[in-house]
């Protein structure tokens, strides 16, 4: 469920001997499965374990995960980097604000997947998201481009030289093309 790189368990250890004994951490998302959704990692003292937690051994301490968090930290992954600005951990779930989805789902959630775990975050920048309307029976994708977006006059790269690309290639053999579905109205909200 949670990787933990061995410099961020060691970072972890020492951080945790200075707590009351048998002290751990707890890993959380807030809002999961929103686009507000936001991860965490805090001090889980034993008296604040449920029995619904899962638990996750590591070397000197465990890694405690509530229920509601837990489908939503797969693939999670915590490092301890240090660089010539210091040292942080990072904490890294592309799963966070959308539930990963089987390999063997509907066509159209596993490219509502893609767009929210990989595109809508490329697009954030800059103030941009992109939903899915329809596969049509042409198996092609269409788009409806917001915020940042709308109106954009680089639209039509992102669409093209990003999004297409990005989703054929994923989806090779089961979408043709990617069409942008967009009424545009350039505007003070668009970024270019």
């Amino acid at each position: 469920m949670i990787t933990i790189s061995e410099t961020a368990q060691a970072h972890f250890v020492k951080l945790l001997e200075k707590q009351e004994p048998e002290t751990n951490i707890r890993v959380f998302v807030v809002s999961p499965g929103t686009p507000g959704a936001e991860c965490g990692v805090s001090y889980c003292p034993p008296d604040a374990v449920e029995h619904s937690d899962v638990v996750l051994e590591f070397n000197g301490f465990d890694a405690v995960v509530d229920q509601e968090s837990a489908p939503f930290l797969e693939e999670a992954e915590i490092d301890f980097v240090t660089d010539q600005m210091g040292s942080q951990l990072t904490l890294k779930a592309p799963n966070a604000k959308t539930r990963k989805v089987d390999d063997d789902a509907p066509l159209a959630e596993r490219v509502n997947y893609m767009i929210e775990s990989e595109i809508n975050p490329q697009l954030a920048s800059h103030g941009g998201k992109v939903m899915l309307v329809e596969i049509n029976d042409k198996g092609e994708a269409l788009l409806q481009f917001g915020g940042g977006c709308n109106g954009c006059s680089m639209v039509d790269v992102t669409l093209k030289d990003g999004i297409e690309k990005q989703m054929l290639a994923t989806f090779a053999g089961e979408l043709t093309a990617i069409k942008d579905a967009t009424e545009h109205e350039a505007g003070e909200h668009s970024y270019y």
